[in-house]
């Protein structure tokens, strides 16, 4: 299992009329943390489509519970859970200052061959990196 947390700080632009975060920034923040989840385990977004993969979106969840707001400090805790193999799924949990779960998520992403616009495996370099991690 890996486990990543990543701060954010909620800027103006991301709230709405009331003042909380528009619910669909939660998406934003989830795509945020994943990036730099991915890039603490050496290996980026950039390099696989570099390397002719690709990782759309093919389902996504969320959950509200309380609202962040303008200013607070969150920390979104990434949770891959399982081995990724053709797919990858990563779990969210957004916190506020006080510990408070916010929010939880998950998305569900697919590697894809560029070239033949097809599910593939994980690259090796990604699986060796992801090695660590589920062994």
């Amino acid at each position: 299992m890996f486990v990543f947390e990543h701060k954010i700080r909620i800027r103006y632009a991301e709230t709405d009329q009331m003042g909380y975060v528009y619910y669909g920034n939660y998406a934003s923040f989830y795509e945020v943390a994943r990036t730099e989840m991915l890039r603490q385990t050496g290996i980026s977004y950039k390099e696989l489509e570099e390397g002719g993969v690709m990782l759309p979106v093919i389902e996504l969840h969320t959950r509200y519970f309380q609202p962040a707001k303008y200013d607070d400090l969150i920390t979104i805790r990434t949770t891959i859970r399982e081995r990724p193999n053709v797919r990858i799924k990563f779990e969210y949990e957004i916190f506020n200052e006080q510990g408070d779960l916010l929010n939880s998520g998950m998305t569900q992403l697919v590697f894809v061959d560029m070239e033949k616009n097809k599910p593939c495996k994980a690259p090796q370099v990604f699986q060796d990196k992801m090695d660590v991690y589920f062994s």
